[in-house]
């Protein structure tokens, strides 16, 4: 049973891990956008950080849960 609750987490954090960096590439194009205000590019900067933060947490809580699941 453990095994399918660490396959399910692995796949949950994964898919999680996909979103914030879909995320953090959207709020890069933000920043960089010239056409944009400077309080526009600044909050996308600052997003776009805390996207990177959430993908790296999300992609080694998937790593964890794999390794589990082979255990």
């Amino acid at each position: 049973m453990d095994k399918i609750q660490n396959a399910a987490n692995y796949v949950s954090e994964t898919v999680q891990g996909a979103v914030s960096t879909g995320s953090k590439e959207a709020n890069k194009e933000v920043a960089k956008d010239g056409n944009a205000t400077v309080g526009t590019r600044l909050s996308a900067a600052k997003d776009a950080v805390g996207d990177k933060v959430d993908e790296q947490k999300h992609n080694t809580s998937a790593d964890v849960h794999k390794e589990a699941a082979k255990h």
